[in-house]
């Protein structure tokens, strides 16, 4: 079989006038952008949802009625979320767009009779590409020349089986080369083809809506059910009750603002922010909302080669059977170096063998290894080397042996130092046999030559990120296709648990359903599986609600990498594993994922506090809106609901966003959590204000002469002013409820100082003053001048209520009543 080095001789390729004549053509290739968001669609999920959509057009209904200031104030803190929003997104995209050139796949043509890496968009029509072992298709065409490769096409087709393509047969991108390698031409390319929508098709179903984004799209369509249903009945009383059209669009400003539009706002600068620091760190997202993912993880599966050490290999010892070390050393070479392409196997084999190969001999059959098969092989026709020559694990060669085939304790004693046994075997067939579908099979009558002991370089930063994971309550679980005491032994070097149990491949296969899903949760080390079993292993652990995170870096990784909640690839690992992962490391940093686990439960986290805010704010305006317009009178004006959601909701979540911490996140459903929270601070809130209200307008009532217009004069603007600022200093007494000066730290005793949120709280206040003391601010928010006797009831009924709430938490008067 001719080698692709020896193709090339007779498949030049094109030459650099061909390629810009094909170009001039228009036979160029146009890869269709990245799978991230584009800067339209991040302007149009930011400005034109339907939220903000109907508040701009009560704005707008405002400036036909002249009413300027009230349309500019009421879309202002609107407007500056989503302008904070916008800055921090389009960053995000800048920066994420930069570092992912790093993970782009490359293309390897014959151009002029050499090859050459380039960018796939530099591709032309009747370019011959050479694809190896683990490299993305990246457009349709027929292989060429006489070389073999098997293809994973499930992204295309479904089927998991490989696909053993010669010469003719047809390859489509999205595709990638399992084993082998070959040469094939480009006949459709970008629209025409594939060629990165398959891979886009592989992470689009898995960009679906997460845990959190499913519960806020929820709320908002509950409150916009709730405010559309308001603005009904606000138009049938105005109608009822001769409101002016003035009023009835200034009141129906203020009851769309109980919809918090500025979360889908929050959620968005939380994920940008996060998938910015990660990428810092050195992790790329490559779907936006993975990074939430990572704060629901409680199980890591991770492949061992490629992950926990690196991707290279070293051979410690080779033990011959039957034949001097010499002659070992000339079989293994010679069968090294006339292999089609290379892994980290056959390059430590072969850097220790290769000066005593024998070269150009003549080979009849090649048989790929695969992670699947777990063994490749040779056929040789020459004088100094003949017959079936196979490298494998000696559990799937040693059923084929010779009868009474004496292996000796050195394979059992390898392993049990933690190293990876091949066996080398041969037998005089001049052929492989095949089964009944025509795939090729070991021969029986093999006869051991050699053990080749190798061991695995392990990467520096394994056993104190494993270490870390396990602080975080992760459970660790190594799936590998090596013999699972290899494994063991190098995950008790790692710091894992003495007492680990295994489970092999075999074994795996003939468990039920029940016995299974038993067995993989109690089971650390996973020996012999292949691709199939990693799938089904991560589908068990999901079916028993883990949330679990798969990392790999080879092929034989991709079908768990997609079954996973998250899936995560190393950068160096094949096009392939990088194209479906969710996540990517950038330079192979195993000890970023702690980060980056830390970084999903900071939003997680930072995200329960903001949607309390949120949520406490809402609550508390829609009781106030039916139970005062019940009472009688409107309970705020435009300017003034813009000023109490600026305070209270529009840069302490911000800045909350910001200070979020990480911590494991609590098993309870967010919205329990957050009706434990939201119910009885909006309950209080409503009632004390009510008090305040009616405190100040029945007096004023009394004492005001009968107004013009009793919607901007006299006691009910001076009622809405006072409860307006009541509100306000609630909103920011509970910024401190939500982030006290000093909390538990996480998982340890004692608390921590964290006086930033108190000094923003302490600022705004400051700001609020200033407002109220300074005549031209407070006419511009439609705040009345109140007298010390007015402000001293406000201060008074704000501590009252800091006291009623800290009463109920402290004492649980609320799951004791409700009994939650």
């Amino acid at each position: 079989m001719m080698s692709v080095q020896g193709q090339r001789h007779s498949i030049q390729g094109l030459s650099t006038y061909e390629v810009e004549r094909q170009r001039a053509r228009g036979l160029g290739c146009v890869i269709p952008p990245a799978t991230g968001r584009s800067y339209l669609r991040i302007l149009r999920e930011n400005v034109l949802n339907t939220i903000n959509t109907i508040l701009f057009s009560i704005a707008l209904a405002l400036v036909l009625l002249g009413q300027y200031l009230d349309a500019l104030i009421s879309v202002g803190v609107i407007s500056f979320n989503m302008i904070i929003s916008l800055i921090q997104e389009v960053r995000a995209k800048q920066t994420l767009d930069r570092i992912a050139l790093l993970a782009r796949p490359k293309a390897v043509v014959l151009r002029d009779g050499l090859e050459q890496s380039i960018e796939p968009e530099a591709l032309v029509v009747g370019d011959i590409l050479i694809v190896g072992s683990g490299d993305q298709i990246v457009v349709d065409g027929p292989l060429v020349g006489d070389g073999c490769i098997e293809v994973d096409e499930s992204l295309l087709t479904g089927e998991s089986d490989l696909m053993s393509k010669r010469e003719g047969d047809r390859l489509y991108s999205g595709t990638f080369c399992v084993t082998g390698k070959a040469c094939y031409r480009a006949e459709q390319v970008g629209i025409q083809s594939v060629a990165g929508t398959l891979t886009a098709r592989a992470r689009a179903h898995r960009t679906m809506p997460t845990p959190l984004q499913r519960e806020i799209a929820l709320i908002i369509r509950v409150l916009l059910l709730i405010a559309i249903a308001l603005e009904m009945l606000l138009v049938a009383s105005s109608i009822i009750s001769v409101i002016p059209i003035v009023e009835t669009v200034r009141m129906a400003m203020v009851i769309i603002g109980i919809v918090p539009n500025g979360l889908f706002l929050s959620i968005s600068v939380a994920y940008a922010l996060g998938a910015v620091r990660i990428a810092r760190k050195g992790t790329l997202v490559q779907r936006f909302n993975a990074i939430e993912s990572l704060s629901h993880v409680d199980v890591l599966c991770t492949d061992k080669t490629g992950t926990l050490t690196t991707n290279t290999l070293e051979l410690v010892a080779l033990h011959p059977y039957e034949i001097d070390e010499a002659r070992l050393h000339l079989l293994l070479g010679s069968y090294i170096v006339h292999l089609s392409s290379q892994n980290a196997t056959s390059e430590a084999i072969g850097a220790a063998c290769r000066e005593h190969a024998l070269h150009g001999l003549h080979v009849r059959q090649e048989m790929p290894f695969s992670s699947m098969r777990k063994w490749g092989a040779l056929v040789m026709f020459d004088t100094a080397m003949q017959g079936v020559y196979v490298l494998g694990a000696p559990d799937m060669l040693q059923p084929f042996l010779v009868p009474e085939s004496e292996l000796g304790t050195f394979i059992e004693m390898e392993r049990k130092q933690g190293r990876r046994v091949l066996l080398f075997a041969h037998t005089d067939a001049m052929g492989l046999p095949q089964t009944g579908d025509g795939e090729a099979c070991l021969p029986h009558n093999l006869t051991p030559l050699g053990a080749i002991s190798l061991q695995d370089i392990v990467r520096p930063e394994a056993r104190e990120t494993l270490t870390q994971f396990t602080a975080l309550g992760v459970q660790i679980k190594v799936i590998s296709g090596d013999h699972p005491q290899t494994v063991a032994v190098l995950t008790r070097q790692l710091g894992l648990d003495a007492e680990i149990k295994m489970l092999t491949g075999a074994e795996l296969d003939v468990l039920e359903d029940a016995q299974l899903a038993q067995r993989v949760e109690e089971t650390s080390i996973f020996g012999r599986i292949t691709p199939q079993q990693k799938e089904r292993i991560i589908q068990v652990l999901r079916s028993h609600n883990h949330y679990v995170a798969m990392i790999g870096d080879g092929v034989n990784d991709i079908l768990a990498l997609k079954q996973a909640n998250l899936g995560i690839a190393m950068q160096s690992g094949s096009q392939a594993t990088c194209g479906v992962a969710d996540l990517v490391l950038l330079y192979d940093t195993f000890a970023s994922l702690p980060s980056a686990v830390h970084e999903g439960q900071r939003i997680r986290n930072g995200m329960q506090d903001i949607l309390k805010l949120f949520l406490a704010r809402v609550a508390t305006v829609a009781l106030l809106l039916i139970a005062i317009t019940f009472i009688g009178g409107f309970p705020f004006q435009p300017r003034q609901t813009s000023l109490l959601t600026f305070f209270t909701v529009g840069v302490p979540t911000l800045a909350l966003a910001y200070w979020a911490r990480p911590g494991r996140v609590s098993g309870e459903s967010l919205i329990r959590s957050l009706v434990r929270f939201v119910l009885p601070v909006s309950l209080i809130t409503c009632l004390i204000a009510i008090g305040v209200y009616l405190a100040v307008l029945i007096p004023a009532l009394q004492t005001y002469p009968a107004p013009t217009n009793p919607y901007r004069e006299g006691a009910l603007p001076l009622a809405q002013t006072a409860m307006t600022v009541f509100l306000v200093l609630c909103g920011l007494l509970l910024v401190l409820f939500v982030e006290p000066p000093n909390r538990p730290r996480p998982g340890q005793k004692g608390t921590c100082g964290n006086w930033r949120p108190s000094l923003l709280v302490l600022g705004l206040f400051m700001c609020l003053s200033s407002i109220l003391a300074l005549p031209p601010l407070s006419a511009l928010f439609n705040l009345q001048t109140l007298d010390f006797v007015l402000y001293l009831l406000i201060g008074c009924a704000a501590l009252l209520w800091a006291t009623c709430i800290w009463v109920i938490w402290h004492f649980h008067f609320f799951e004791r009543f409700f009994q939650f």
